[in-house]
């Protein structure tokens, strides 16, 4: 990306000031080398974003962002319904709550090395994967209902899962106005039988080693020491998600605001009938996530069971990034209530949040940060002046760096698995060519990411994790 239209504010904050039709600055938070590494089309959907109406600072890039639907992958920004605010179903994305869960025990990769390859095959027999993949629950319509109101809580009270879990789980693992009847029939067909199942793309279960500490006392209250075991589940509202996108994003195109300088920015007033319906129907989805979620850690677990009798896996924190929720934030010192969207962006509240729980109030959120299957991982926490740069946002991942395709052009699935195992990384997959698109140097390097999130005050590095074993769809 060329520098030119930037203003430099620190080495890692780039504005670009308002002209045309913007409302608000675009900024851009990231070292110098990944912004310029970036694609001209962050720019471009970034400084589109910055013309919508009830826009509140700024459109906001984190430093993993990339091209994507309408909004940039990585890309937030906060609307005022006060102000005309809009919804938009592009800057929520199609893989509705997708996020991550970090589990983890009083277990070390030595004591796992074993047993490592045994644990790779009982996830991989336990967790179906890929695309299409369907599990072992079959949903009615009233309890696809019940599910799509109640979330991670309808899993525990099913027997999926511990009641603690709940308290490590944004909004206690349940998001409150869903209204599932503004979710087609065609998106709950789709999920009818796909909960409990990772799918395909990026999503993945990994299992990590603690290699690097950062943060000792955050670590410590995270529980985390080094050598450590942790296992990350990244995945979303599956099938559903995707359907109530497209199915939104079509009436939006219709129906939605005027004028929009691209057409996958369609949006609708916050305060409209159709920006209710999308709204409900989106929260819907993310407690389809969150059960989603909440289901294969219990799978999990039992396959944990098998291999590592009497070692418990507790759920240090779950996050979500890809979503719209409604916060309270300080504009030019009024207090408002605000529609915040994430669209590959992930929540990370400071010290002393309220809506945090006790455990972690002190320290501050999880900002969990997945790499790729090769490289590291990273846990975060959440800074308190990230509430005024990004509305507490962080970035979620390392950001592709180059597309699914041309990754399949530069990678064979089969070679890299073997690759991987020399490196002592395990893979369990039902395609060759996913893992080919997932390659690790189709993507940003994480550790650049993760330190331009800290040093732009967004959240601070805990630990750092690298892969033991990785199950892709």
């Amino acid at each position: 990306m060329n520098l030119e239209s930037f203003k430099r504010h620190s080495d890692f904050e780039w504005w670009i000031e308002p002209t045309g039709k913007m409302r608000v600055p675009a900024i851009i938070y990231a070292g110098e080398q990944l912004i310029r590494d970036m694609d001209d089309k962050v720019r471009e959907q970034l400084t589109n974003v910055a013309t919508l109406p009830g826009i509140q600072r700024a459109a906001y890039a984190m430093p993993d962002a990339h091209w994507g639907y309408g909004f940039p992958i990585g890309g937030v920004a906060a609307f005022d319904p006060q102000q005309g605010g809009v919804i938009s179903a592009g800057g929520v994305g199609f893989d509705i709550s997708c996020g991550v869960r970090a589990l983890h025990g009083a277990l070390t990769a030595s004591q796992l090395e074993p047993k490592k390859n045994d644990f790779a095959d009982a996830l991989f027999i336990s967790v179906p994967a890929g695309v299409g993949s369907t599990g072992a629950i079959r949903l009615t319509e009233g309890e696809m209902d019940e599910m799509l109101c109640g979330g991670a809580r309808w899993a525990v009270a099913r027997g999926y899962g511990l009641p603690q879990d709940l308290e490590s789980i944004e909004e206690g693992g349940c998001a409150p106005g869903a209204r599932p009847e503004f979710v087609s029939h065609a998106a709950k067909k789709r999920q009818a039988d796909e909960m409990g199942t990772l799918g395909s793309g990026n999503h993945y279960l990994e299992v990590q080693r603690v290699i690097e500490i950062f943060d000792a006392a955050a670590a410590r209250a995270f529980g985390l020491n080094s050598n450590d075991v942790v296992i990350s589940i990244h995945c979303g509202s599956r099938g559903l998600g995707h359907q109530i996108g497209t199915d939104y994003l079509k009436m939006m195109a219709i129906e939605g605001y005027r004028p929009i300088p691209d057409r996958e920015l369609a949006c609708a007033p916050i305060d409209s009938e159709l920006g209710q319906h999308y709204l409900g129907a989106m929260r819907a989805a993310a407690n389809c996530a969150l059960a989603n979620r909440q289901i294969i850690t219990h799978l999990v677990r039992k396959a944990f069971e098998e291999v590592m009798p009497n070692v418990e896996l507790k759920l240090l924190y779950d996050v979500s990034h890809n979503t719209c929720k409604v916060e309270r934030h300080v504009i030019d010192g009024s207090d408002r209530e605000l529609f915040v969207h994430r669209k590959g962006a992930t929540r990370s509240f400071g010290p002393g949040h309220p809506e945090l729980p006790p455990r972690l109030r002190e320290v501050g959120q999880p900002v969990l940060i997945g790499g790729t299957m090769g490289t590291e991982s990273y846990i975060l926490v959440g800074m308190s002046e990230g509430e005024q740069l990004a509305f507490s946002s962080a970035c979620h991942g390392a950001g592709r760096s180059m597309s699914r395709t041309e990754a399949t052009k530069h990678w064979r699935g089969r070679m890299l698995i073997d690759e991987l195992r020399e490196k002592g990384v395990l893979i369990r997959t039902r395609s060759y060519r996913g893992v080919a698109e997932e390659a690790p140097g189709a993507y940003k390097d994480v550790n650049a990411v993760a330190e331009a999130a800290e040093h732009a005050g967004l959240a601070k590095r805990v630990v750092r994790l690298v892969p033991l074993i990785c199950v892709k769809g």
